[in-house]
């Protein structure tokens, strides 16, 4: 039987506590130390990490740019939120939440900062004009873009964390997390059954935000939990997230900005389209 806890009456933060990430985690806002950001030669500035909320706006970049959208050119900075990156002065002044991904618009006279990935999403769709659905399907796309971003962090925060991260197994969390993941991918499971995209026919950024999660997650790249969530019994989703998977533009988008798995897979920094095979070769080569 799990020994029972009783919550004090004033919490008090404890930096040892929070398993993988406890040295980044804090009850606190606000830049621990001075770092100004680099700046590249391209219209759009991004600061980021390939997790899953740092994947959607590479794909998007990737995807604006293979339908012929010259002015998406963009230069992505590696942010290493394990060193602590994204409690500089100079990301906290783009995002003052401290999370990725993060980017600056310098297309205009005025620089613009926008933070939490649908807005980076819905900022450079709307600029572009460029998949968003149809107009008389927007309010369907975007209750799925923001049905991610109300739904991932039950998984990554909340099964992610206390299946992979967390200091030792908790039995009723993970229960809890686990049926709440498996509800989501039925949700989508029932949704996709008769369609070819979360929204409709047309591909757009509400794919964009929810396959970095649920796709990965259904493609065994996520929390090692491919098994014990029986993925595969969600046949609708996993048939869409291979389709995603094979497109060019998404290949090139989950390789930005990461630094983990496969060295054929990383490109830390991508500053010109060139750097998918130049960098991208020579990491492959300082690995063997």
């Amino acid at each position: 039987m799990t020994e029972s806890y009783t919550p004090p009456k004033v919490w008090i933060w404890d930096k040892e506590n929070g398993g993988k990430f406890a040295s980044t985690n804090r009850p606190i806002a606000g830049a621990t130390h001075d770092k100004e950001l680099p700046v590249g030669k391209h219209p759009f500035q991004l600061y980021s990490l390939a997790t899953p909320n740092g994947q959607k706006v590479t794909i998007l970049f990737e995807e604006l740019l293979a339908a012929g959208h010259t002015g998406a050119e963009y230069d992505a900075w590696l942010i290493r939120i394990g060193d602590g990156d994204q409690f500089g002065s100079g990301f906290v002044e783009i995002n003052p939440n401290s999370k990725i991904p993060a980017l600056m618009d310098r297309s205009g006279d005025t620089p613009v900062r926008v933070f939490e990935s649908a807005a980076i999403l819905m900022h450079l769709a709307e600029k572009f004009d460029a998949f968003l659905g149809p107009k008389e399907n927007r309010a369907e796309m975007l209750s799925w873009l923001f049905w991610q971003m109300g739904s991932a962090p039950y998984l990554g925060g909340g099964f992610g964390h206390f299946y992979t991260y967390a200091p030792e197994p908790m039995e009723y969390p993970i229960n809890r997390f686990a049926m709440e993941a498996k509800r989501q991918l039925d949700v989508l499971d029932r949704q996709l059954a008769d369609r070819d995209f979360i929204s409709g026919p047309d591909y757009t950024i509400a794919d964009m935000a929810i396959w970095p999660w649920y796709g990965g997650l259904v493609l065994g790249r996520l929390y090692n939990a491919a098994e014990f969530l029986d993925v595969e019994s969600y046949t609708n989703v996993v048939r869409w997230a291979k389709a995603i998977d094979a497109r060019p533009a998404v290949k090139r988008g989950r390789m930005v900005n990461r630094t983990s798995g496969d060295p054929s897979e990383q490109l830390h920094e991508r500053h010109d389209a060139s750097d998918f095979g130049t960098k991208t070769q020579d990491r492959i080569a300082a690995a063997e």
